[in-house]
């Protein structure tokens, strides 16, 4: 073998070096990437769990919410007025919002067809017979709902 020869392979082991650096280099940075991803999304699912893990107890507290709101219709106490109040601003700290739904058209993913009467317009909500609520962006309870339906 001559000195050139030798050049040759020389050049193309080195060749095959960089070639195999370059493809480990690759095969690094996607490995990096899917560990960030994976990361980013495990985060991502525990802010998600923390952000709804009250939700039992809030759709429980509901139940609570509407009976003392009816015990206020009847009584009218400024003592349970102020304790609803402040109940209510409790929930809204932890997210929960009331969905508003008088004289809007029917959402079926915010709310239920409880009754159907005749009106003006067809699927506008014209009574509501329990409220419903969102905990953040998610629906907990829909409102329960009568709407309207246009028979002519």
């Amino acid at each position: 073998m001559g000195k050139q020869d030798k050049k040759l392979t020389a050049e193309a082991k080195v060749e095959e070096l960089k070639a195999q650096v370059e493809e480990l280099t690759n095969h690094w940075k996607r490995a990096l990437a899917d560990y960030q991803n994976l990361e980013k999304r495990l985060a991502q699912e525990k802010a998600d769990f923390v952000q709804y893990a009250n939700t039992g107890l809030i759709t429980k507290l509901l139940l609570v919410l509407d009976h003392l709101e009816r015990a206020q219709g009847h009584l009218n106490d400024e003592g349970l007025k102020l304790a609803l109040k402040e109940f209510r601003r409790v929930l809204a700290e932890e997210g929960l919002v009331e969905v508003e739904v008088i004289g809007k058209e029917f959402d079926p993913e915010a709310m239920e067809a409880v009754e159907i009467i005749p009106g003006e317009r067809n699927n506008e909500v014209v009574a509501v017979l329990a409220k419903g609520y969102r905990l953040k962006d998610k629906v907990i309870r829909p409102a329960k709902v009568k709407i309207s339906q246009n028979r002519q």
